[in-house]
Parts: structure tokens; sequence; C-alpha cells
């Protein structure tokens, strides 16, 4: 049995929404260019229908990962308001060094997506602002040494 896995309400929404698409529509899109390959004749040397059938293998084994994802989703109360980073946080911060400024929203691992603005809360950077209040410096380990990070906002 896998464990549950924290995602935000926004992150569980997300991925419902996309099961239902995949499910439908692209389903759907994957059976009628099937269908259509199969009217061209001799399937053995049908490059199209092979083709066909090997998005429709890769279809179904992306909705089989999100439904074992929504079966261990565990939604994490974000709560709004709070005067430290927390799971579910949008933080602003400085990398001291570089005078470096971004603002991430911190997420279950699967919601990930750093141009999005979303920061896997088992990263090391969320790790060390966890618990960090407007103003604090956290040390962040890196590949390249400790590096330090300066909470400018919260919100």
């Amino acid at each position: 049995m896998s464990e549950m896995e924290p995602i935000t309400e926004q992150g569980l929404a997300d991925l419902k929404a996309e099961l239902e698409r995949l499910e439908g529509e692209e389903r759907r899109k994957v059976a009628e260019r099937i269908l259509r390959a199969r009217e061209l004749g001799d399937l053995s040397e049908n490059a199209e229908y092979h083709a066909a059938k090997d998005d429709q293998a890769h279809l179904e084994t992306r909705i089989l990962k999100l439904k074992e994802r929504e079966r261990n989703a565990r939604v994490v109360e974000t709560g709004g308001d709070s005067d430290e980073v927390r799971f579910g946080s949008t933080v602003t911060f400085v990398d001291e060094a570089s005078g470096r400024e971004q603002t991430f929203t911190i997420v279950g691992t699967t919601e990930q997506d750093l141009k999005g603005g979303k920061l896997s809360a088992e990263s090391p950077i969320a790790q060390a602002l966890i618990g960090a209040k407007a103003g604090d410096t956290v040390a962040v380990r890196t590949p390249g040494g400790p590096r330090e990070m300066r909470v400018t906002k919260l919100g």
C-alpha cells in the first residue's frame, strides 16, 4: 500500500479535472484515431494504427497513475492567515548572495511546478523555509553549499 501524499485543495481539484479530461475527451480522440486507422486496411503494416495504439497505452498508463495519486491524496488544510511559512503558504524570499527574489506556494510533491510558482514541500528550500516568519533568514543546504534566504513576505 502506498503512503498518503499531502496535496492542496486546488491540487486535488486540478488532478480530478485532468482525470476527467483524459477519461472523456482524450479517450474518445484516441478511439476515433484507432477506428479511422482500422478502416485503412491491413493492420500489420499500418503505422497510423500502431501509433494510435501506442498513444492509447500511454494514455491508459497516465490515467492509472493519476487515479493512484487521487487515491493516496490527503488534502492538507492551508488555513489562510498564518504568520509563519507552512504547507500551502505563498512565500516571497530573497537569496542573500544573489539578491534574487522569488515567490512560491509550498505544495505537495506531485503538484510541484517551478515555472508556475509551486515548490514541493519536500524540497530543501521549502524544508528550510517552513516555520520561518517574515524577516527571518534561513540557511538552505544546496549542492553548492549553504545559502541564506530571507523571507520578505507571506501571503
